[in-house]
């Protein structure tokens, strides 16, 4: 039986998996040979050594370097020169990892280097640059249970997320006691090499592209947590709130000029509808294709004085408005007046409201992307009202399809793409225990569901159980979709959303 990587290493001292990481790179073309007594002299100094114990050869790499990496964590645990904690071995694995990855300055060069040669050969070049740093945390997110749901707006992706570690309670405790004011937050600038704290992940082996984005400064980088291909996060040097406007648009087709293969959307800039972050100016995309770009035009229209844009209503169990133009001003200006007349609008009879004592409830998530010469904008309606009915949000998940999803709904879920809690794992598979008879406790929030599952579903064999389950959890979450969407599927809903079309066309 095949040991796995971190058990063979056992069988080697701490000095031989030192020079083994080392040389992982060297031999890889990764590092210089010469920097390699250097390497090795801070990696001692990391784990406390006064000096190598055996003679520094050149040694077998049989051994990956991630796997390499956990083995060197582990010795710090165990000689106590950390805690045992996730947040400390996080933060003890980047300054590992830091002192083989290049500084900002080189990764900058490279980057721009292999732009000027192919704009696909830079981004896959910083991705697996990326992933190779073990910022991109990828052995977590293979743990991440996904799968296709087939609809009648086509496919969507359903993805359990495992990948992100739970909060220790010690750092849970630490975080009340200690309030730093640097980085200011996840997402400025000032995490690039942060060593980190217990209440701040370790970004020693963080790197940022900077880029110009319509005349300032900005960084590009990748999600830790990838949720899906090149998952790419965009964010201003300048410390300011989201302001998803007219600058907003221009920023994202600005984006998509210097990177015409990806796509890049922003969260809308108002709670409920918005995303967890709102107190830092960013955007997120990448490579993928999301359910939502797949999605027909339902009905067609035309806006005033732009015969240059194309535009529609999106089959989508959300309220989508698709603008398509060559043109990026022309495209501009049609975004403004979509944004405008939204901002200001109320139709009473399908509870939106624009404001409420002054407070603003309209908001759109814009999401921008190219087909061919084409730019492509899909405006996404929102309204962050919330009632004695529904206190967590009108156009938010309902109560009951909570118990599967009662986060907001953000960018990458309006575009079809589930992100569901870990408690989810267990929890289904409890469901399926039950579904097929056995004595188990369902969690008292998935009980009726079960129930009900269980008197619709009276054919339940151990082959079908998870297909039955994955179909139900898919048919929640586009309910999720439709509880989000502020015209609904239905005639009220349709004739609502023409009505707001003819004040639109007249704007």
């Amino acid at each position: 039986m095949k040991k796995d990587g971190l058990k063979q290493s056992l069988d080697h001292s701490i000095d031989q998996i030192i020079l083994m990481f080392i040389d992982w790179y060297v031999e890889k073309g990764k590092v210089d040979p010469l920097d390699r007594i250097y390497l090795v002299n801070q990696l001692l100094e990391l784990l406390g050594k006064k000096g190598l114990e055996i003679e520094p050869s050149q040694k077998m790499i049989n051994l990956s370097h991630l796997d390499l990496l956990d083995h060197l964590i582990k010795y710090a645990v165990d000689n106590k020169i950390i805690e045992d904690t996730s947040s400390e071995k996080d933060i003890f694995g980047a300054k590992i990892m830091n002192i083989v990855t290049p500084r900002p300055s080189e990764v900058n060069d490279q980057f721009w280097k292999l732009y000027a040669q192919g704009i696909i050969k830079a981004t896959e070049y910083f991705y697996a640059f990326s992933k190779e740093s073990n910022y991109i945390k990828t052995r977590e997110i293979a743990k991440n249970i996904e799968y296709k749901h087939q609809t009648e707006y086509g496919e969507i992706e359903i993805t359990i997320n495992l990948s992100k570690p739970e909060k220790d309670p010690k750092n849970i405790a630490a975080a009340k006691i200690e309030k730093l004011n640097y980085p200011v937050n996840m997402l400025c600038m000032e995490n690039e090499g942060y060593a980190g704290n217990k209440t701040h992940p370790g970004r020693s082996n963080h790197r940022i592209i900077r880029m110009d984005v319509s005349g300032e400064l900005w960084g590009f980088q990748y999600s830790p947590y990838s949720y899906y291909n090149e998952h790419a996060i965009f964010l201003s040097k300048a410390h300011r709130a989201m302001n998803v406007g007219e600058q907003a648009i221009k920023n994202l087709l600005d984006i998509l000029t210097t990177l015409p293969h990806y796509f890049v959307g922003s969260n809308a800039g108002l709670p409920i509808v918005g995303g967890s972050i709102l107190s830092h100016d960013h955007y997120q995309g990448g490579r993928h294709t999301f359910p939502l770009e797949h999605a027909d035009i339902e009905q067609a229209f035309q806006l005033e004085n732009l015969p240059d844009v194309k535009a529609g209503i999106v089959k989508w169990p959300m309220s989508v408005i698709r603008l398509q133009s060559e043109d990026k001003k022309s495209l501009e200006q049609a975004a403004k007046k979509v944004m405008d007349t939204w901002k200001a609008y109320s139709d009473q009879s399908v509870d939106v409201l624009a404001y409420t004592n002054g407070t603003p409830h309209n908001a759109v998530t814009p999401i921008a992307r190219r087909r061919k010469k084409l730019f492509e904008l899909d405006l996404v309606l929102r309204n962050n009202r919330t009632s004695d009915t529904f206190p967590d949000g009108i156009f938010h998940p309902h109560p009951h399809v909570q118990h599967i999803k009662k986060e907001n709904i953000g960018l990458i879920e309006v575009m079809g793409l589930a992100i569901l809690p870990p408690r989810l794992e267990r929890e289904l598979d409890t469901v399926k225990e039950f579904l097929l008879g056995k004595d188990v406790q369902v969690a008292p929030v998935h009980r009726k569901w079960a129930e009900a599952l269980k008197e619709k579903e009276n054919l339940v064999t151990p082959e079908t159980v998870k297909e039955i389950i994955y179909h139900e959890v898919g048919e929640i979450f586009l309910q999720v979709l439709k509880d989000a969407g502020v015209f609904k599927r239905n005639e009220q809903g349709k004739k609502a959303f023409i009505r707001f079309l003819d004040r639109l066309k007249k704007a």
